[in-house]
């Protein structure tokens, strides 16, 4: 029980004036890159990691926060009103809500799709203020092998959870691996792969690594494609109200969508795309009106949306108690903590407690602000659909390159931008992730740390590796994640031989 004065002291921090304001901008700017195609809230995070370098670490991260929760919300916008998700976790969306909109009820599936994200997102809340504490628990007693196999799990998962191709993931993870050798060893001292460049010798910037493959690289990839037909917007016929029928029709796809999404968002490979469409799926499996659906079921918009937002406040339980991200933006999220010197974990709940507990509690405020915001706003989101993409992708350009020079103004800093921003347009040409690069920046020294320091204990037996059941099962999962995508891929060239 200890979960509730933790978070009333939390409340406290959140509800600061400043707090507020930082909470308010990141809904405000996440709903706005949500709506706009192909610009998810990991890009926007991405851009402010300069702008917020010496802000307060508390306000930032409650912003940064804001920006993820704004994002899966504003996602269901573009897939109802244009049949284009700003998100990948909102093509279950889409297939309803578009029907919904061109058959004149665009209002209530932006209205169930709204209420369910408000309804998700409290409940999700209130898992991680509960479960938090008691991963923390169980991370207080890991030891270095421990901590290594957890990260080759994560490594492995989402690798292979990112992209098309798991192969082509775990391409993308041993770049990041590799960039995060550069610098100087924390262990030995020794410098490594700096080629004479003093700027190398902190090793490799994750501000910088991140607004290269995630704004420089989509401006870079949306420039360089011939321009495709206009989406054709559906205007927002009618009352935004629901009736109440549609009341009765969504709210127990709320509360499913809401405990498909929370503990898939918590796994190692959990994500957002697979408890939308498994809610999807249990809809109209449930559905009394199985005939609407491909024709505008509403039910197959309030599950997939709870589901959606549910699973976004799951991937911070892993984020904050082991310090996993298992999400492009949760990634982003980690790189915040770390320009303020933080890691996430369970000494991060001992050491700022108020930082923690802080943001945990912001969360509950974003989720209202949004519920605020989106509504009545509808028609200014709308409006955002209208702006020309070669402007909006030149200022994300001038954004990041400004960005980035005010955190580290230095030739070689801007030189690695734009290496980094070529490197991520050639990602998405040939669809390599580039989620998992920044994860390997990240993760990698740290599990480099631990796997040494398992090995120091044992003396360099590496046995070691394997004698605690938990690393050794953690180890197991690993090697079956790896080996079962393509297993998988081989059943299903085997069948298709045979028809």
């Amino acid at each position: 029980m200890e979960a509730f004065p933790s978070l009333l002291h939390g409340l406290s921090v959140a509800i600061q004036p400043m707090n507020l304001v930082f909470a308010i901008i990141g809904v405000f700017l996440g709903t706005a890159v949500g709506v706009l195609p192909g610009i998810g809230p990991a890009l926007t995070v991405a851009l402010l990691l300069p702008v917020t370098y010496k802000l307060d670490p508390g306000g930032s991260l409650i912003m940064f926060a804001g920006i993820y929760y704004g994002g899966m919300y504003g996602g269901s916008t573009t897939a109802i009103l244009i049949n284009t998700p700003g998100e990948s976790a909102s093509l279950a969306t889409a297939i309803e809500g578009n029907k919904m909109a061109k058959a004149g009820r665009g209002g209530p599936a932006l209205a169930t799709s709204a209420i369910g994200s408000f309804v998700a997102g409290t409940i999700a809340t209130l898992g991680i203020a509960f479960l938090a504490p008691w991963l923390v628990e169980v991370a207080i007693n890991f030891g270095p092998a421990d901590y290594f196999a957890l990260m080759v799990l994560a490594f492995v998962t989402v690798s292979a959870t990112f992209g098309a191709s798991p192969l082509r993931g775990l391409t993308s993870l041993f770049i990041g691996l590799a960039l995060g050798l550069v610098g100087i060893d924390e262990l030995s001292g020794q410098a490594r792969l700096h080629y004479g460049v003093p700027d190398l010798l902190d090793g490799i910037e994750v501000t910088t690594l991140a607004v290269g493959l995630f704004a420089v690289g989509e401006a870079l990839y949306v420039a360089s494609r011939h321009k495709n037909a206009p989406e054709t917007l559906e205007p927002v016929r009618g009352s935004l109200w629901m009736t109440m029928q549609d009341w009765k029709r969504s709210w127990k796809p709320w509360l499913r969508g809401t405990a498909y999404g929370f503990p898939i968002g918590a796994l190692p490979a959990g994500g957002a795309e697979i408890p939308t469409f498994l809610s999807y799926a249990t809809e109209k499996r449930l559905s009394k009106h199985p005939e609407e659906f491909g024709h505008g079921a509403i039910e197959g918009v309030a599950g997939p949306e709870a589901a959606n937002n549910a699973s976004a406040a799951g991937t911070l339980v892993p984020l904050l108690t082991l310090g996993l991200p298992t999400s492009a933006t949760a990634a982003m999220m980690l790189a915040g903590f770390q320009q303020y010197n933080l890691n996430p974990g369970p000494l991060l709940f001992a050491e700022r407690p108020e930082l923690v507990w802080g943001l945990i509690a912001s969360l509950f405020i974003a989720n209202t602000m949004l519920l605020v915001l989106n509504l009545p706003l509808v028609g200014l989101w709308v409006k955002l659909l209208a702006i020309p993409q070669h402007w909006l992708y030149a200022g994300i350009l001038v954004f990041a390159t400004m960005g980035t020079i005010a955190a580290k103004p230095s030739v070689v800093e801007l030189s690695m931008l734009l290496v980094f921003g070529l490197m991520g347009f050639l990602m998405r040409r040939y669809d390599y992730p580039v989620a998992p690069v920044v994860i390997g920046l990240i993760l990698g020294p740290m599990a480099e740390q631990q796997l040494r320091r398992a090995l120091a204990i044992s003396l360099g037996d590496p046995i070691a590796l394997v004698e605690s059941p938990l690393a050794a099962g953690l180890l197991g999962l690993s090697l079956l994640a790896l080996i079962a995508p393509f297993v998988l891929k081989g059943l299903d060239r085997f069948k298709a031989d045979e028809d």
